[in-house]
């Protein structure tokens, strides 16, 4: 079993069987997951959790052409703001060729359309929940007011859904096991949210976030990308048009008759959360998909392109390079991560990418012969899920395109010595109510339990450490990675994050400031899975 990179040389490194599998009594959870003690070791991949099979058959990799999600158009533009309509609906869409596939959407497709917007001009977006159960939805990265946030349990109900909405189970809770939110939000078949969109400009995304029900909603299509843009990052002369790709890469897998497979103990996700216990360390799927197609193929120029990278699987980690036909490694020239552009760019051959995070890349095919092929490859995947997609080269070109030395000049520097205080969190496996659940600090989410209370404008740096993999995600704020281990940041930490990857028996210091708005909000496991059996915990901004 490796590790993506060894904290100070970046390169891989092995880890014990004890450190990998015993760490924090998380032992009895871990093997759950689907693989013993030997199989995980002989894989040498990050532990995730278990992998559905598809029944149908997958095509070939690097037929099927890349598709680009739809740009959403606003339906006003009055008053200095932008307003949206997305309708949540059920629609049948074909993902493997020739096999149609139900769904749950944004706008009938999946990933949902895209929302670009300007830095400062508030959005507002309309959601209509035509599903058959309750929805909430995130911007994940945005700087949103608490009630805009998507809170798990300000629910938008559907049609006809009992009143009794306010009742939730939490997380591998059992049979019987149910949570009341007194602060709950509940509104009937539509909800706005206003997103005002004073932030750097930076890849977002949307998604469901309904308490104990993440995991199957977003399996299920719930996953679109929202982009902000402003003047200075315009200015720069990055590849943009038709060369700058967002990529939502995500796993699924398929049953026989083309539906999603997805190990749910209620597949209705309407009473009855959680995953049958091979999964209960995360659910993985034997088909990569990017933008909603199986391994694709982009036709690319023979220049510069500006890669806008999301991991949206559920809990699959990704190790990505960049490979030709004769066996070159092409450099991903890193320029962002998930709160917008660093300070100056970062060169890698391996980038590393947990579930939830976004890297802004540069890759360059200028030196690509036309009519070849530049693969690009998941170090961490075996048979089908070590392939994502490829590019095909098709034509010599022009390129005005620049990577400038300095990207950004407004990166926060907050240091060390700012901080008002010090936090040390727990991401562990556990016992909830009976069964086995993850927890933060030994504790199930509780939506009635205030965790944590920082004053508005206040430095923190927290201290967060796991048992296993986590990408542990903060609403509201970004963050500085500190330190791994007690020692430097790793190269691909650099710039402002809002999920950071903690890999087994793994401490990592952030630093944050908490300011934007107050009111409640969350931090959690990124691990969807993870997620939706406890591992959530509130922090309250005043």
């Amino acid at each position: 079993m490796r590790e993506p990179y060894d904290d100070r040389s970046g390169r891989a490194r092995t880890v014990t069987r004890r450190q990998a599998l015993g760490i924090g009594g998380a032992l009895g959870l871990v093997a759950a997951g689907g693989l013993s003690a030997s199989a995980a070791l002989a894989r040498r991949t990050p532990f995730t959790g278990a992998e559905l099979r598809s029944a149908v058959p997958l095509p070939p990799a690097f037929q099927v052409p890349l598709p680009l999600p739809s740009v959403l158009a606003p339906v006003s533009r009055s008053g200095g703001a932008d307003r949206y309509e997305i309708t949540q609906r059920e629609a049948t869409v074909e993902i493997l060729p020739g096999v149609r596939t139900p769904l749950w959407t944004y706008e009938g497709a999946f990933p949902g359309p895209t929302i670009e917007s300007r830095r400062g001009r508030p959005v507002t977006v309309t959601h209509r929940n035509d599903l058959p159960v309750p929805t909430v939805v995130h911007l994940h990265g945005g700087r949103t007011p608490a009630e805009s946030d998507g809170y798990p349990t300000d629910l938008v109900l559907p049609e006809g859904w009992p009143d009794a909405a306010h009742v939730t189970h939490t997380g591998a809770g059992g049979p019987g096991h149910v949570m009341h939110d007194p602060r709950a939000v509940l509104t009937k078949l539509s909800r706005d949210y206003t997103f005002p969109l004073d932030q750097r400009p930076a890849l977002l995304w949307y998604h469901d976030h309904r308490m104990d029900f993440t995991a199957p909603a977003i399996w299920r299509g719930l996953a679109g990308l929202h982009i902000v843009r402003d003047d200075a990052e315009d200015s720069l002369g990055l590849p943009a048009g038709r060369r700058e790709l967002p990529l939502m890469i995500a796993d699924r897998a398929f049953t026989a008759d083309g539906d999603l497979d997805y190990p749910a103990l209620d597949p209705t996700s309407r009473e009855r959360p959680g995953v049958r216990e091979p999964y209960l360390a995360g659910v993985l799927g034997d088909v990569i998909l990017v933008n909603g197609a199986p391994w694709p193929v982009y036709e690319a120029d023979a220049a510069r392109y500006r890669l806008r990278i999301l991991n949206a699987s559920n809990a699959r980690h990704y190790e990505l390079e960049a490979i030709t036909d004769d066996g070159r490694r092409l450099d991903l020239v890193q320029i962002g991560a998930d709160q917008g552009l660093l300070a100056a760019p970062v060169t890698h051959r391996l980038l590393p990418i947990a579930p939830a995070e976004r890297y802004d890349v540069i890759i360059d095919f200028s030196g690509v012969r036309v009519g070849s092929r530049v693969r690009v490859v998941n170090r961490l995947g075996s048979g089908r899920t070590r392939d994502v997609m490829a590019f095909r080269v098709a034509r010599e070109v022009t390129d005005d395109s620049r990577i400038p030395r300095v990207l950004s000049t407004d990166l926060p520097t907050w240091r060390r010595s700012d901080a008002v205080r010090v936090r040390d969190f727990s991401f562990r496996a556990g016992r909830m109510h009976g069964g086995h659940g993850w927890l933060i600090g030994g504790l199930p989410f509780d939506p009635a339990r205030s965790d944590v209370t920082a004053g508005f404008g206040d430095v923190e740096v927290w201290r967060l450490i796991a048992d296993v993999h986590h990408p542990v995600h903060l609403h509201l704020v970004g963050f500085r990675v500190l330190s791994r281990r007690g020692r430097p940041p790793l190269p691909h930490d650099a710039g402002l994050k809002d999920t950071v990857s903690l890999r087994p028996g793994e401490s990592v210091e952030i630093i944050t400031r908490f300011d934007g708005y107050r009111g409640r909000y969350l931090f959690h496991c990124h691990n969807a899975e993870h997620e939706d059996m406890g591992m959530m915990a509130n922090l309250e901004i005043i």
